[in-house]
């Protein structure tokens, strides 16, 4: 999303006067689930699951790592309780427990399966706990967490086409409800956030059509919807349709609610739809990029930043670290993969 118009969007610009000084991942991850909570005072980061830099089926990784604020390192946690590596899980924080939702393996002959299982990491006991699985397994959707107790999971991708379901978890009854479902095209990769009971989600990748040969075609969507959870009801969910901003939709942003600003950001990723290795369903190699943007509620309009320092792409979700907005590994150019802490924007950049 591109060079946006100055009709469309006020352009803010601000100098890149922040940095993350979090140290890079143990190990390179690219497309692992992230996570922070607040423990004992201390605010702790997290790494789930993802891909290692050889990028093949053999590098789909079960390794999670902690990272506590003020240590000098990142702790290397117990894997996840699978056979397998996974990639595309999701994960978010409620009430001191990390909870962490689907994914998918890649086999030797590339087959690509949505898992079911979720888990609950208990940090302080350093062990997971099996919860209750996705009725629909589901990979590559955006997650948030509502009131507290309730995580949304947003369209996505289920082993062999992407589904509108939105299913939401309930963390006081390890149940799952379904809730109404998303409106726009059906995706996987988007990115979204929540402020309040308004949530944002953006692009994402389609099936478009197919070739000759009947071969699904994929590409990067161009949308914007803004979801409205009933107060009484969190089930039930008003949507609307967003302006279109110019240029492609890009796919594997980092995305966040940021209440301070009262809106979501978007950061990073790429307008080419790619495999997990970074290359494009086209064999077109995935460019990585450094845009900023966010849909401001207070403007009820998009919002143009500042680009980021660094090209990144193939993030699973944004942190906020005191005053700076973070990723946690992902690709740079040349479909890299990183273990790096990047700086996206910082909280000091106008509202």
């Amino acid at each position: 999303m591109m060079k946006i118009s100055a009709i469309l969007l006020a352009v803010l610009v601000a100098a890149n006067a922040w940095a993350s000084d979090v140290p890079d991942l143990p190990e390179p991850h690219a497309n692992n689930a992230v996570a922070s909570i607040m423990l004992d005072g201390k605010q702790l980061l997290f790494s789930f699951t993802g891909l290692r830099s050889g990028k093949t089926w053999r590098d789909t990784s079960k390794a999670a790592f902690m990272y506590v604020e003020g240590s000098d390192g990142w702790l290397k946690l117990p894997d996840l309780p699978v056979d397998k590596g996974r990639l595309a899980a999701t994960t978010e924080a409620v009430g001191g427990t990390v909870y962490y939702f689907g994914g998918y393996t890649v086999a030797e002959d590339g087959a690509e399966v949505s898992t079911p299982e979720n888990f609950a990491f208990d940090p302080k006991a350093m062990t997971y706990r099996r919860i209750a699985d996705m009725p629909v397994p589901t990979d590559d959707a955006v997650s948030f967490v509502y009131q507290d107790r309730y995580i949304y999971l947003v369209s996505g991708w289920h082993n062999t086409g992407n589904i509108r379901d939105v299913q939401v978890y309930d963390t006081a009854e390890n149940k799952w409800f379904k809730a109404t479902d998303y409106p726009g095209s059906p995706v996987f990769g988007h990115a979204g956030g929540i402020v309040g009971n308004r949530f944002v989600i953006a692009d994402g990748v389609a099936v478009v059509g197919h070739d000759a040969e009947g071969r699904r075609q994929f590409d990067t969507v161009n949308e914007g919807w803004m979801g409205t959870i009933d107060p009484e009801n969190p089930a039930k969910i008003t949507y609307r349709r967003l302006p279109q901003l110019p240029g492609r939709g890009h796919y594997r942003m980092g995305g966040a609610g940021d209440r301070a600003g009262n809106r979501v950001l978007f950061v990073g990723g790429t307008p080419t739809a790619y495999n997990y290795n970074g290359i494009g369903y086209s064999s077109t190699p995935a460019d990585a990029k450094k845009h900023v943007f966010g849909w401001d509620f207070t403007r009820d309009n998009w919002v143009a930043y500042a680009d980021k320092p660094m090209d990144s792409m193939d993030h699973r979700g944004l942190i906020k670290w005191g005053g700076t907005w973070i990723t946690i590994g992902g690709m740079l150019d040349g479909q890299v993969v990183t273990g790096a802490v990047l700086a996206a924007f910082g909280s000091d950049q106008a509202n």
